[in-house]
């Protein structure tokens, strides 16, 4: 009895130390990820535009707010400097930062950085408005190709400082005058969600006017200038700002900066939304089909230009694209393809030209870069090269004389190969014709290895005649 009340007890005992141990470690992850979900509330998510605003841009700063607010970051920090961008881009990244669970700054940095056009609107739009000493801010009016509007033009744009201001009133079309009033209406309503100079974010508009760090923070403009950003954390430290929920108060003492810079897909995506690498991409695309179909199997073409036309695709679709000018381009390159294979004496190459280049200048409708003249001047010239060349080539390939067929048998040098027997009215035997017997019947008495001439063919039967160049009598190999 007593060894066994001894091993009931070491028993209770052995329970209770590893009921212990698993308490203990219990209370150490937890305590763990509460100082873990501690140190993430305090951080402040730090990324960085350098560029025109398009939609890598987007791509890269939604990403950025939606990990801030999945990680509980207490902040967001845009480090801005962009000469423009896309008007679809830019409403597209406004709507993230006002319906952002996370307060977003927008600080235009380092000295010397801008945030015009597009750039003006994302201030006017964040939570809270910075800038550093010697930036400036403005020219905010909505331009398009060649810095006017037409009908068939209603996608609006931000240019840059160097765009043309818009005409006045009296000089502009239904369609500028509509495209204006909307972007006045836009930048008014963010200036008055965030309290600031509405009368002033609508003069950029209208006037493209412009404002330095200074003289923004005086009117109203922006909330805060500051030299970096432990002094725009500590200026901005208890600041009331509009958040979707409502009303919240800025906590930004102690904050730990974490920079998220952009990653390879954002470059990736900076590099294909390019308008004239997206442009290239299709041409390379279209010919490398073209050329897998003329030669099947051939592989590296097809594998090339599907991979580039994909990529074309997928970049036209989140471009600002006129989509008359894309299928005016394809007609132009399927015309000059089609001089290649049906020679029309130049008619569908000079066609697929004019098609092609009016095509690419009309292609890129209300983007912010648009496809540069000389890119198009040269391949429509490397186009153009390659119907002359082909309409040319085509042309001596027709006064050249047959390579093959009975044609080509007509006038050939053969060697009688015995002497012909005589068969009625004709002679027949055999001679030797490129390398071949054949069997070959004669008008006139042929003597063994005399050197003749083909003067037609029927079937596998030649008829020759004597050479009067080659009367001797040699071989013909």
């Amino acid at each position: 009895m007593i060894v066994q009340t001894g091993s009931v007890t070491m028993s209770r005992q052995r329970a209770g130390l590893w009921l212990g141990l698993i308490l203990c470690g219990l209370m150490l992850a937890v305590a763990q990820w509460t100082l873990a979900q501690a140190t993430v509330e305090r951080q402040v998510l730090v990324l960085s535009v350098d560029g025109a605003i398009g939609p890598a841009t987007v791509d890269y700063l939604v990403r950025g707010i939606a990990d801030a607010e999945e990680t509980g970051a207490a902040l967001v920090v845009v480090r801005l400097d962009t000469p423009g961008g896309l008007m679809s881009s830019t409403r597209s990244l406004i709507k993230t930062m006002l319906a952002s669970e996370v307060p977003v700054v927008t600080w235009v940095t380092p000295a010397g950085a801008r945030a015009a056009s597009a750039g003006t609107y994302i201030l006017y739009g964040s939570h809270i408005a910075a800038m550093s000493p010697a930036t400036h801010l403005g020219s905010a009016t909505p331009v398009q190709m060649g810095g006017s509007l037409t009908a068939s033009q209603t996608t609006e744009n931000f240019g840059n400082e160097s765009s043309a201001p818009t005409p006045r009133a009296e000089d502009s079309t239904a369609m500028e005058r509509k495209v204006l009033e909307d972007a006045v209406s836009y930048i008014r309503s963010l200036a008055e969600r965030h309290g600031r100079n509405a009368d002033w974010a609508e003069q950029a508009v209208r006037e493209a006017v412009n404002l330095s760090a200074a003289e923004a923070l005086e009117l109203g403009v922006i909330d805060v200038v500051a030299d970096d950003l432990d002094d725009l954390l500590s200026r901005i430290h208890g600041r009331d700002v509009v958040m979707a929920s409502g009303p919240v108060t800025l906590d930004t003492a102690g904050l730990t900066a974490v920079r998220q810079q952009p990653d390879w897909r954002t470059r990736l995506l900076t590099v294909i939304t390019d308008p004239n690498i997206a442009y290239f991409l299709m041409i390379i695309g279209f010919y490398g089909i073209i050329f897998e179909l003329a030669n099947p199997g051939a592989m590296y073409p097809g594998v090339i230009g599907a991979i580039c036309l994909v990529l074309a695709l997928f970049a036209f679709q989140v471009l600002s694209v006129n989509y008359a000018g894309l299928a005016l381009i394809l007609l132009g390159l399927a015309f000059i393809v089609g001089e290649a294979f049906m020679p029309s004496f130049g008619m569908l190459g000079v066609g697929g030209i004019v098609a092609f280049v009016l095509g690419s200048v009309i292609l890129m409708d209300g983007s912010h870069r648009q496809i540069s003249l000389p890119a198009i001047g040269g391949t429509a010239t490397v186009a153009g090269g390659f119907m002359l060349w082909t309409v040319t080539r085509f042309m001596g390939l027709r006064r050249k004389p047959p390579a093959t067929g009975t044609e080509r048998m007509v006038g050939e040098p053969c060697q009688a190969l015995s002497d012909f027997q005589p068969d009625g009215n004709v002679y027949r035997g055999y001679v030797q014709l490129a390398g071949e017997r054949w069997h070959a019947i004669s008008h006139e008495a042929i003597l063994a290895e005399q050197q003749l001439r083909v003067q037609s063919r029927r079937g596998l039967t030649v008829t020759v005649r004597p050479d009067p160049t080659g009367a001797g009598r040699k071989e013909v190999l």
